[in-house]
């Protein structure tokens, strides 16, 4: 059998294997991440299905706040979740992100990493958002290109279950 080479982004990357190893993925479109977002709804309104053997259920929320709550819930119960955001969405998760920590829940949050924008809007690459909750007491796994991207996925889904501790998984999101 031949090798097949496809050119993907940090993303794309990213969702393959989020999608892959998750039973939940609530989502709330946000900038850079966007992508992630919508290509993981894209399969699973195609059905296609996770590692095993069923389709995650993915359900966009109201605001990245109420993503972290659902998250909370769904993770509570046993399912494996996980959520893609990134700057300002990371701050509203913060409250729930200490509660799952405490609670030694394992998750991960895939974020696409860039500058937080204070008057207006900003575009820049920056890890000022993920070190502004680096005190959560989360795992932290950082990728620097688009292989890496796929890789630390797994690393971080398999480290969260391990550990049973969260991890962010974070990449330059411009």
């Amino acid at each position: 059998m031949s090798r097949k080479m496809v050119t993907i982004d940090g993303n794309q990357a990213c969702t393959h294997v989020a999608y892959a190893t998750s039973e939940i993925i609530t989502i709330y479109p946000i900038t850079p991440s966007s992508p992630m977002a919508a290509e993981a709804d894209a399969k699973a309104t195609a059905g296609q299905k996770n590692i095993w053997g069923s389709v995650p259920a993915v359900t966009q929320m109201q605001s990245e706040g109420g993503v972290a709550g659902a998250l909370h819930g769904s993770l509570t119960t046993g399912a494996l979740c996980t959520t893609f955001t990134a700057s300002q969405g990371l701050f509203l998760m913060m409250p729930n992100m200490y509660k799952l920590a405490g609670e030694l829940t394992p998750t991960v949050f895939h974020i696409t990493a860039r500058s937080v924008a204070c008057q207006g809007l900003s575009i820049f690459g920056d890890h000022g958002d993920v070190m502004g909750v680096r005190q959560t007491g989360w795992g932290m796994l950082c990728s620097q290109n688009v292989q890496e991207c796929q890789d630390m996925a797994l690393i971080a889904t398999q480290s969260a279950l391990k550990s049973r501790i969260p991890f962010m998984h974070f990449f330059d999101g411009f």
